[in-house]
């Protein structure tokens, strides 16, 4: 059975990029978009409805206030722009938090819970539609690429860009380090420079303070070196920290 959700927002925008989202997903089924919460109301009572993805700062009504007085049975997706109310959305017992623009490879996340959580209220062995979270999709080149993390070496900052060096080509993305670097498992990725993240596991040795990357020696930053020796080496000695 379809998990039937509705989207929320007053974005035209915000909604077109959900919409995009969920045609990826076979067992999901969108009803139907709204640009307030009174327009959905009707909907909203239907009783086969799983899942609202809703805006928190629309006219009319706060997302959160919507959430508090009129849906409270439903699994409720928060979609804001804004950080603040995490803490609030939570205290609603929202399932989800997603902070705009809402990257794919967390809306996937966020999917795996809903379907978790829907199967689970119906009674019904969760099924696994969505693969595992072995993977990141990045955009290049207008598309969505998927990229597995055992294959990534390593992450570079070209300013505005980055670029993903893998064992199977290179990727360059309109994205920065500090973003990529939070969405990678911190068990096999660390931020070892500003202009460079590694996965751990493809360090192929270090020398002072260079760290070698398949054919890429790679210099450990200043700010870095610490939290870099005891992640990578499990040691405590100092390197030489002539680098930055």
């Amino acid at each position: 059975m379809n998990i039937k959700c509705i989207i929320i927002d007053d974005e035209p925008l915000a909604i077109k990029i959900i919409e995009d989202y969920l045609k990826e997903f076979s067992n999901f089924e969108l009803i139907a978009s709204f640009n307030n919460p009174f327009e959905a109301i009707e909907t909203i009572e239907r009783d086969d409805l799983d899942v609202i993805f809703l805006d928190i700062n629309m006219p009319k009504m706060n997302g959160l206030e919507f959430v508090r007085t009129s849906i409270k049975s439903k699994n409720v997706i928060i979609t804001t722009a804004y950080r603040e109310y995490a803490v609030e959305s939570y205290d609603l017992d929202v399932l989800d938090y997603l902070v705009k623009p809402i990257p794919f490879n967390r809306f996937l996340k966020s999917i795996n819970r809903i379907t978790q959580q829907v199967y689970i209220q119906r009674g019904e062995k969760k099924i696994d539609t969505t693969g595992d979270d072995s993977y990141i999709f990045l955009k290049v080149d207008k598309k969505l690429v998927k990229i597995r993390f055992d294959e990534i070496l390593y992450i570079e900052s070209l300013k505005d860009y980055i670029k993903v060096f893998t064992l199977t080509g290179d990727y360059l993305v309109h994205k920065s380090l500090t973003s990529i670097t939070e969405e990678l498992p911190t068990e096999g990725f660390i931020r070892i420079h500003r202009s460079f993240t590694i996965a751990k596991d493809k360090v192929k040795s270090v020398e002072g303070n260079l760290i070698e990357v398949g054919s890429k020696r790679i210099p450990i930053g200043r700010k870095y070196i610490n939290h870099a020796k005891r992640a990578i080496l499990n040691i405590d000695d100092n390197f030489d920290e002539s680098s930055d």
